[in-house]
């Protein structure tokens, strides 16, 4: 892992909340220090009924956020990390999704795994034209994510998309997540800044309440009543091949699976 383990880091401007994910020389790959920070914004953002708006970002323009920082998960032994890892990002996600004002992801280059998750939690997403969204724990570790990310991920892609990121481990780009509604719009790099203040400035205009209360409804539809996951959390997260994925993406050299 860097030496810099990044920040999150909030500001707010004129009732609209700019959150930066701001670790640039690790395309702001998440460190458990990062969630724990986006935690306790999005608790700080819960209280604060006079932002009508929040903006998440990626710091340097190359991404917004490429996942979780793999390295961490060598300290991983068992299924039942796993387990706990995935239900402490669904802890998150599930704050994100619940701020009680609109949120807009503004997405220029990647958008990975626990980024996907963070951008999939807000309510907008623009991104620039090369934008690539995806899961590649296919390829790469071997793991799974949480029961209510593939739901999410679901309503806002459609499932046969989904598998294509989750199993063929696929990249959705700018312009197919345009087209199944994933993104808002797309933007030039120079010109989504413009545009995301554009965006919550419409946002801002109109009834926080009605916002609250519908955006409420839609995450109820998406993630009610899931069958329970852990057990297969525990499968992915408990195998050989996830021991083998992370030791080989530490190792700079390509995983050789084994099914078990």
């Amino acid at each position: 892992m860097s030496s810099d383990p990044g920040e999150v880091t909030l500001a707010v401007e004129a009732g609209v909340a700019q959150v930066v994910f701001n670790r640039p020389q690790a395309r702001n790959a998440m460190t458990w220090a990062m969630y724990e920070q986006l935690v306790s914004i999005s608790r700080q953002l819960s209280a604060e009924r006079g932002v009508r708006a929040a903006v998440f970002r990626g710091a340097g323009g190359q991404a917004f956020v490429a996942g979780t920082d793999i390295e961490q998960f060598t300290a991983f032994r068992t299924g039942e990390d796993g387990v706990a890892y995935e239900r402490q990002i669904e802890a998150c996600i599930e704050l994100l999704c619940g701020l009680p004002m609109p949120t807009v992801a503004v997405v220029e280059g990647w958008c990975v795994g626990g980024g996907l998750a963070i951008a999939t939690a807000c309510d907008f997403r623009l991104a620039t034209p090369g934008a690539k969204f995806g899961v590649p724990i296919a390829k790469t570790l071997g793991n799974c994510l949480s029961i209510q990310n593939v739901a999410r991920l679901r309503a806002a892609f459609g499932a046969q998309r989904c598998k294509r990121m989750l199993m063929l481990a696929e990249f959705i780009d700018a312009d197919e997540a345009l087209a199944c509604g994933y993104l808002h719009a797309i933007d030039t790099p120079d010109n989504i800044g413009a545009a995301a203040t554009a965006l919550t400035q419409r946002l801002g205009a109109l009834a926080p309440v009605t916002q609250r209360v519908s955006k409420a409804a839609i995450e109820r539809l998406a993630t009610h009543d899931l069958a329970a996951s852990d057990d297969l959390i525990r499968t992915a997260y408990g195998s050989n091949d996830f021991h083998e994925g992370v030791a080989a993406f530490v190792a700079k050299r390509s995983p050789v699976w084994s099914g078990q």
